[in-house]
């Protein structure tokens, strides 16, 4: 048996360009999620959670290397916070004289933060509202990472959107992926007898969520900012999808918000039993890489 993991997901709405000032904050959110009967084994944040996603020029000001921003968050944590809790939070990242748009998996309370992990997101989308590859570069590769809990991987925004890269981490051994996002709200709004209110594109993001997690037996944690950038709405929705496809925990829209969920990584074996999608992947691995080896050869 497996003991259960506690994970909180924050929705949090940033004042853009103004890292001092929303570290600042962190530390009153730090003190209130810890201050609980149950403390969260794991705070989640979204991409690019103390600068705003939308500074475009402006990365070079704002982007930092891993270790400066492990600090910097150990800090606010330790300002009024006792023990050790697990982090996921995006960043613009200065990395060997290179920006990135990454996200990092820390562990703080000690004098000094373990980094396990930092993922440079791989898909940049630089169309509609957006222009990220003439600011940061992409990153080249996923892979799952061990944590005192068990496997977990990140994916940055778009990156989900792109099966590959669920199956990747899933077939690498990830229990829960987590998907820092600053998706702005964009397409039509539903009507109003739908199960959840808000833009097209947090209903695409639950569909998603809930779809790679059963597709792979797995737990994804989608974690959205909330609040205004320059005209561009960020609505929130925040989800965290079961191995069955089921919604576990959703935030509410357009506000900022501390949801708690407690996940049973037993889930995931019963899942795999009832549904072996990604035993059957793994078992015709090697011919669907040479599949993928020939589409990669097409002109």
């Amino acid at each position: 048996m497996t003991d259960p993991v506690n994970l909180t997901i924050v929705q949090f709405q940033p004042r853009k360009g103004d890292y001092i000032g929303n570290l600042k904050r962190f530390e009153q959110l730090f003190e209130t999620l810890m201050d609980v009967g149950t403390r969260p084994d794991i705070i989640a944040f979204s991409e690019t959670v103390l600068t705003g996603y939308f500074v475009e020029g402006g990365v070079r000001d704002v982007a930092l290397p891993g270790a400066t921003f492990a600090a910097d968050i150990n800090r606010a944590f330790r300002a009024h916070c006792t023990g050790r809790v697990d982090v996921v939070a995006g960043f613009y990242e200065l990395h060997e004289n290179m920006y990135f748009n990454s996200a990092m998996y820390v562990t703080l309370g000690d004098d000094e933060p373990v980094i396990l992990h930092v993922h440079r997101k791989v898909f940049l989308p630089t169309y509609g509202l957006f222009d990220e590859e003439r600011f940061v570069e992409h990153g080249l590769g996923v892979r799952a990472f061990d944590t005192r809990w068990g496997r977990a991987a990140i994916l940055i925004c778009e990156d989900a959107w792109h099966a590959l890269t669920a199956t990747a981490v899933a077939l690498d051994g990830a229990q829960i992926i987590f998907v820092p996002s600053a998706s702005p709200a964009r397409g039509a709004w539903p009507q109003p007898d739908e199960e959840i209110r808000g833009p097209a594109s947090m209903h695409r993001w639950e569909r998603l969520a809930r779809d790679r997690a059963e597709e792979h037996g797995v737990f994804v944690a989608v974690i959205q900012l909330t609040g205004n950038e320059g005209g561009k709405a960020f609505p929130g929705g925040s989800v965290v999808a079961g191995p069955e496809g089921d919604v576990r925990a959703r935030a509410p829209l357009w506000d900022e918000a501390a949801i708690p969920v407690t996940l049973d990584l037993g889930d995931i074996t019963r899942a795999r039993a009832s549904s072996p999608l990604l035993a059957d992947l793994r078992t015709m691995l090697p011919h669907m890489l040479r599949s993928l080896e020939r589409a990669g050869e097409r002109e």
